[in-house]
C-alpha cells in the first residue's frame, strides 16, 4: 500500500517519502537529451538517512523473509551491502554483461533510453533460495523483470524487490505485476 501525505507518497509512509525526497537531485539530459536522471548519491552520503532508509526497507520485509540480498549494478550494490550487513545474510551483485569471471545466466532488457543486459553466476544462489533484490530507482521495469528472472534461473526465489525511487509515471509497478513492489518514494 502506498501512503500519501502533503503529495509525498510512498510504501513505508509518508515521512520515508520525504526523507528521500529530500535527498535526491535531478539532473537533466543524462545521460542522453531529454532524460531527467535522478541521482541518489546526496543520500548515500548522509550517513544518517541512509541508515533510516536501510531500516525502513529491513521493517518492510522483515529480517527472516530472506536469505541474501542481490543489488542491482551499480548503485544497487551500496543498497544491497548495508542490508545483507544490518540482516546477517550474503549479497549477491547482478552485474552489466561481461563483468562476470564465471559461468553466468545473462538476460537482455530495454531501458526507457536504450538497451543493455545483466548477468549473474549461474552458481549464485542455492535452491530455494529467498531473494531480496534492490536497487535505487525503478522506471520502466525492465532492469528488475531481467534481474528477477535471472535470479530464478539461477535457482532463487524471489522474496521481495525494494527500490529507493520509483518513477511511477513509466509504468515499471505495472510490468512487474502481479510480483510485489517495495518503494520508498514514488514520483
Amino acid at each position: 500500500m502506498t501512503h500519501t501525505q502533503g503529495g509525498v507518497r510512498g510504501d513505508s509512509g509518508p515521512a520515508i517519502a520525504q526523507l528521500v525526497a529530500g535527498r535526491v537531485l535531478d539532473v537533466p539530459d543524462f545521460p542522453s537529451p531529454g532524460v531527467v536522471f535522478k541521482d541518489l548519491m546526496p543520500l548515500f552520503a548522509d550517513g544518517e538517512v541512509f541508515r533510516q532508509v536501510i531500516d525502513a526497507i529491513v521493517e518492510h520485509h522483515g529480517r527472516d523473509s530472506f536469505d541474501v540480498v542481490a543489488g542491482i549494478e551499480a548503485r544497487g550494490f551500496v543498497i544491497a551491502a548495508a542490508l545483507a550487513y544490518a540482516t546477517g545474510v550474503g549479497v549477491v551483485p547482478v552485474r552489466k554483461a561481461g563483468k562476470l569471471p564465471r559461468a553466468a545466466y545473462t538476460a537482455s532488457y530495454e531501458l526507457e533510453y536504450g538497451k543493455a543486459a545483466l548477468e549473474v553466476h549461474q552458481d549464485a544462489f542455492t535452491a530455494g533460495h529467498r531473494v531480496l533484490v534492490v536497487d535505487d530507482v525503478l522506471a520502466t521495469g525492465g532492469t528488475a523483470n531481467a534481474t528477477m528472472d535471472l535470479v530464478e534461473r539461477a535457482g532463487g526465489t524471489i522474496a521481495g524487490f525494494s527500490v529507493l525511487l520509483e518513477l511511477g509515471f513509466l509504468g515499471g509497478r505495472e510490468r512487474l505485476a502481479p510480483r510485489p513492489l517495495h518503494a520508498l518514494l514514488t514520483v
